[in-house]
């Protein structure tokens, strides 16, 4: 009694084989070689692309939404309100130490800090340009990570809070040419009131200190006044103009607004940093998505190479697959050796492009720092794009939606030409000479 065959598990090491023999198949053998190359540098360039722009994208996000959260109040608490005897609406804070305690006590606050603004004219050497004044409190300074780092500032923090020493940024600096220990003159339009109107107040202050917070439009525009000299110098004598308010939690920051309104009481309103970068926000997420879909149909046409490649196999290997069909392999086995033959050359092109896009997004400063000196140095304007350099931060999530992506659609795109193979009639098979 004869026996049945014995059946081959899938993926047996002959399928193997014969698909890597196939893989290197001689330029004189109809060139499938030079397709399999086209192939895996396609999908490589294709993988890399996608993985570096992923990472510049999360890396530009994350480093806006920190200086965001490092430099300004992720809350801000201000009055809504109320007619004064001239007939302007006033919105001052009077009870500013009251409400700065209370909202204090809210949880998942950390710091409540009441402040005084005023937009002035910034002169120094004969050169002016338009500053933004906060007025605050020395200790309340010293909480801000973006401003009270010692590693990006120059002068002592401590030196800030005397009558005349203020902290400006270093767009400020730069602009007017200024240095430690060098002296400002603030002029603004409402100062001292007379009986022949409002003159303007000029006054002279000595600059303790210069902080770098990584964006453009905060250390070009951006001085610190010390908040009792604020509130002389705008005429805020016993009131404020706001609560800046930082919690522990930014990206929670919608959930403590009800708690946040109550402490404050009934005339206040609210401003988070949600409100105030949530449009840029939300068209950064739209634009990850749309460049996401764009290069995964770059690395589809990569992927379609690979079809071609095979189809060509597959032509040229006409007489073999006869030969295999003969010796008693199945279509099954025939499916999969030239499915290995395609989708190796998927899996080989996705692991290089891995690599090169992983070196690129770690070595991205080496890298973009030659590609500005060999243009000159303007290829980034920080004036634009609000940051000083091409931020990149490889994540995880990214990386496997790269590879997903490349593997998936090499395996796919694979699976029809494989089948043609498969199906191939021996006895026509035998007939490719």
């Amino acid at each position: 009694m004869a026996s049945k065959p014995t059946r081959t598990a899938p993926f047996a090491a002959f399928e193997w084989m014969i698909a890597w023999r196939y893989l290197r198949a001689r330029r004189a053998e109809g060139g499938v070689s030079v397709m399999t190359w086209i192939s895996l540098i396609g999908i490589s360039l294709a993988v890399a692309a996608l993985i570096i722009t992923l990472s510049v994208r999360a890396g530009f996000r994350a480093e806006f939404v920190d200086t965001i959260l490092g430099a300004n109040a992720h809350v801000t608490i201000y009055n809504a309100g109320e007619p004064n005897e001239a007939g302007r609406l006033d919105r001052t804070i009077p009870d500013y130490t009251d409400m700065a305690a209370r909202i204090a006590a809210v949880p998942g606050v950390t710091r409540a800090a009441p402040l005084v603004k005023g937009q002035v004219m910034a002169s120094a050497r004969g050169a002016t340009t338009g500053v933004e004044v906060f007025g605050i409190a020395p200790g309340d300074l010293a909480t801000i990570p973006r401003i009270a780092n010692p590693e990006t500032a120059q002068g002592d923090l401590a030196a800030f809070g005397g009558e005349e020493g203020i902290a400006v940024g270093s767009g400020v600096a730069r602009a007017l040419n200024l240095t430690l220990g060098d002296r400002i003159k603030l002029i603004s339009p409402d100062g001292v009131k007379t009986a022949f109107g409002t003159s303007p107040r000029v006054k002279t202050y000595e600059i303790t200190y210069i902080f770098t917070a990584g964006r453009y439009d905060i250390d070009q525009t951006r001085v610190y006044m010390p908040f009792t000299e604020a509130q002389s110098y705008f005429n805020r004598e016993g009131v404020a103009d706001e609560i800046e308010i930082m919690v522990d939690k930014p990206e929670e920051v919608d959930r403590m607004a009800y708690d946040l309104l109550r402490a404050a009481g009934e005339r206040a309103l609210i401003w988070t940093w949600r409100d105030a970068s949530g449009s840029f926000l939300r068209a950064l997420d739209i634009e990850d998505n749309v460049m996401f879909i764009i290069l995964s149909v770059l690395v589809l046409i990569a992927s379609m190479n690979i079809v071609s490649g095979l189809i060509m196999l597959v032509k040229n290997k006409g007489r073999d697959i006869g030969i295999l069909r003969t010796m008693g392999l199945t279509e099954a086995s025939v499916l999969r050796v030239f499915f290995l033959s395609g989708a190796s050359t998927g899996l080989i092109g996705t692991a290089i492009g891995l690599v090169l896009g992983c070196l690129f997004a770690i070595y991205i400063d080496p890298i973009f720092a030659l590609v500005d000196s060999m243009s000159g140095g303007n290829v980034w304007d920080p004036s634009v794009r609000g940051i000083y350099a091409l931020p990149a931060l490889l994540q995880w999530k990214d990386v496997l939606s790269a590879v997903a992506l490349s593997l998936g659609l090499s395996f796919v795109v694979t699976i029809f030409p494989a089948r043609r193979a498969a199906r191939m009639n021996p006895v026509e098979a035998l007939r490719y000479e």
